[in-house]
């Protein structure tokens, strides 16, 4: 499945054309109380990856293509999209068995055409209940995810209820299978098993706590089967002048669980303290994933992994030692640029060290910028990562044009 052939102006026209018959982002009244509301999400991206040990840097230029509809009647809903990738430039290592071996870097976005959601659901008066392929983000992403930042996104085969009672949040979700980033022809498409996923908060202004509840049995991938229980506190307070101070607090623990042969116990703590005033911010944070005596450690299998630990990405799957990560970071909001509307601009720094046996991992910088251009959205980023005694000196530039309707 190749799709170099096609040019880049002609991927942008596919990618960022509105269908005719409908508005951007309106549904079509079909009848009375009948909607179908088109899903088009785009998203072009180039990659490049320099990885010292390896022979060559990748350069990856992939399309992302989600197609779909969602039709609502009454209460109920169908919503069903297909989602398509493809590699203009495929000097990457896209992970996929059978194409002998890579002289690149990894690039996780391989070529792939699968059916992304499919679901039906119920909505009334603050519950609802959702049943099929679907799209499940609890809180902030670190435990449960969609992988948003890789282009084939990582969806669930669940029922899930919700549920708002006042300033009560209930969300509750089963799942037979965790469909990957990875794709279709991947031996990692999916991984099956029994997932519950159980999050509850409350809201206490300026404050919301909540608490939360993660039991993963896998079929097959045991290693990574785990019970996870914890708590997270997260507020804004207005300190007057303009000043906005942003705190959260998290606190886990992990064992083993189902047919996981490791026995273990470790703890998450993560604890942020931001500023901010007139758009710009600046954000102290540390995050702990802890080890059992360097034997096993504290692992997300079903998060974002890319929006924490540093986008390099070294540290997807949690050292047996441990990770502690202390980082600092500013970004800034322009008001004003007319030219440019959105424009934003952020840079964090990272310093890696394991929970066990004192070993300094290594440092890394993080750098982004990005605007709006109409219903486009560009951005820039940059990481850099510099090894002492984990992984590989690593520097990843990605550049990305996307548009969701």
């Amino acid at each position: 499945m190749r799709f170099k052939f096609l040019s880049l102006a002609a991927i942008s026209t596919i990618a960022f054309a509105a269908p005719a018959w409908a508005a951007p982002g309106d549904p079509v009244a079909l009848g009375d109380g009948v909607t179908l509301d088109p899903i088009l999400d785009a998203n072009l991206r180039y990659e490049h990856v320099d990885q010292a040990g390896v022979a060559r840097d990748a350069d990856a230029v992939t399309i992302r293509l989600r197609l779909g509809a969602e039709l609502k009647a009454g209460g109920f809903s169908l919503l069903a999209e297909g989602e398509g990738t493809g590699a203009i430039s495929d000097h990457y290592n896209d992970t996929l068995p059978g194409n002998g071996v890579e002289p690149y870097p990894i690039v996780a976005d391989p070529e792939n055409i699968e059916l992304n959601r499919l679901q039906v659901a119920y909505a009334k008066g603050g519950y609802s209940l959702t049943l099929g392929r679907q799209r499940i983000v609890q809180d902030n992403a670190r435990f449960v995810g969609n992988v948003g930042w890789r282009q084939n996104e990582q969806t669930f085969d669940a029922m899930r209820a919700q549920a708002a009672l006042g300033p009560v949040k209930l969300d509750a979700a089963y799942a037979i299978s965790q469909r990957t980033v990875f794709g279709t022809e991947s031996p990692n498409e999916h991984f099956d098993g029994d997932l519950v996923l159980l999050n509850a908060a409350v809201g206490l202004k300026p404050v919301t706590l909540s608490a939360f509840a993660y039991l993963i049995d896998y079929d097959t991938r045991l290693a990574f089967s785990s019970q996870t229980y914890g708590l997270r506190a997260a507020g804004t307070v207005k300190l007057g002048g303009g000043v906005v101070l942003d705190l959260s607090a998290s606190f886990a623990t992990q064992s083993d669980f189902g047919g996981n042969p490791i026995p273990y116990t470790a703890e998450y703590h993560d604890l942020q303290v931001g500023l901010g005033l007139r758009g710009f911010s600046i954000k102290v944070a540390y995050e702990e994933l802890g080890s059992d005596g360097g034997v096993a450690s504290f692992q997300t299998p079903l998060a974002t992994l890319h929006a924490f630990s540093g986008w390099a990405d070294l540290f997807l799957t949690t050292p047996a030692a441990g990770l502690r990560d202390y980082s600092i970071g500013v970004s800034y909001k322009f008001a004003g640029v007319t030219v440019l509307p959105g424009l934003n601009a952020a840079v964090t720094w990272h310093s890696f060290e394991s929970d066990f046996g004192g070993v300094d991992y290594g440092s890394e910088w993080d750098a982004s910028v990005g605007f709006r251009l109409g219903k486009v959205g560009l951005l820039a980023k940059y990481a850099s990562y510099r090894a002492d005694g984990f992984g590989a000196d690593t520097d990843k530039l990605w550049l990305q044009a996307s548009v969701a309707l």
